[in-house]
């Protein structure tokens, strides 16, 4: 059925959905305040603010699937002009993010006409960690950077991690809309992603002969990448362009319908996202009674107080001398 009359979908959430003629599964994120309010908090030069704002659209892409109060970290470090960046997503629904830079690498990368993000990042390694909570193990995966885009060590650590075919693609930019009065307009981040994935029938490598699986090894493929229904949706999924991504008249609804119309699509129950810190007095207190008093003295301020600024937020706690020991 047409999706022309269907409501258009808001922003800030993610959106599962299943390609009905081949059963290949994807989601759709779609960031307006949130990830406004995670980069204009910051005041990070644009391109600083384009990478972290790739890195939330992941964290979100991946993070929808986890049960509540489970979290995902993506973390780099890396010798570029931007050497550290963080993005987690906490179930249900909850992003935060910062980047670490160094501000005249940055202006020199800028002023030498840019170039790739990925030689921005620089290289080093991406972290993926899964902390399900409940005292139950943590699940890391790392995957080396070499001058890459975020999006394209996240394809690398599917592979090897996950070893799921999967396509994905990340749109970052500022958009020029209306403001509050009439007459006022204004720059706005906007973000958005796509990613469909096949997941191995069941029974997986299980299923296939010992003949069958060495083949697959000696093509570097993995399970499910040779199947026609995954090849005809990576490649509908592949003309997804950035600027349907960012698009805010563009419901969510529509835009998969442009993409798999042939194949029909079945979309699901859109899951929130909202930027949530996760400090308090408490934690800070916590953190500070580690510190040795060397380390707290470059942390007071003109009146003997100790004064902690949360990196993700921005929130500023201030502490009394006893309050600290």
């Amino acid at each position: 059925m047409p999706m022309e009359n269907q409501s258009a979908s808001h922003d800030d959430m993610v959106m599962p959905f299943r390609v009905v003629k081949s059963g290949i599964s994807g989601r759709l994120v779609r960031l307006g305040s949130v990830v406004d309010t995670v980069l204009s908090r910051h005041n990070y030069p644009e391109p600083v603010a384009r990478v972290l704002g790739e890195a939330l659209v992941i964290a979100a892409m991946l993070g929808a699937v986890l049960k509540f109060q489970s979290k995902l970290i993506i973390q780099t470090k890396t010798d570029g002009p931007v050497d550290f960046l963080v993005a987690d997503y906490t179930a249900p629904g909850a992003l935060r993010g910062y980047a670490s830079f160094n501000p005249q690498r940055v202006a020199d990368w800028e002023t030498s006409g840019g170039g790739q993000d990925g030689l921005l990042i620089g290289s080093g390694h991406l972290a993926m960690t899964i902390e399900p909570g409940q005292d139950m193990s943590r699940y890391q995966g790392v995957v080396p950077l070499e001058n890459d885009r975020l999006i394209e060590a996240a394809h690398t650590y599917f592979r090897q991690s996950e070893q799921l075919p999967t396509f994905a693609h990340v749109a970052v930019a500022r958009h020029f809309e209306r403001g509050a009065g009439d007459d006022e307009r204004d720059w706005r981040w906007r973000a958005g992603g796509l990613i469909v994935q096949n997941m191995a029938r069941e029974g997986g490598a299980e299923e296939l002969d010992a003949e069958a699986q060495i083949e697959m090894e000696e093509k570097g493929r993995l399970i499910g990448e040779d199947d026609d229904d995954w090849e005809r949706v990576r490649l509908l999924a592949s003309t997804v362009e950035d600027h349907e991504l960012l698009d805010p008249t563009l419901s969510s609804e529509r835009l998969l319908y442009r993409l798999f119309h042939e194949e029909g699509v079945r979309v699901f129950d859109p899951l929130p996202l909202d930027v949530t810190c996760q400090c308090s007095r408490d934690r800070i207190v916590n953190i500070i009674a580690q510190f040795t008093s060397d380390e707290l003295h470059d942390m007071v301020d003109d009146e003997g107080n100790v004064v902690v600024t949360c990196e993700f937020c921005k929130s500023a706690y201030k502490f009394a001398p006893d309050e600290v020991g």
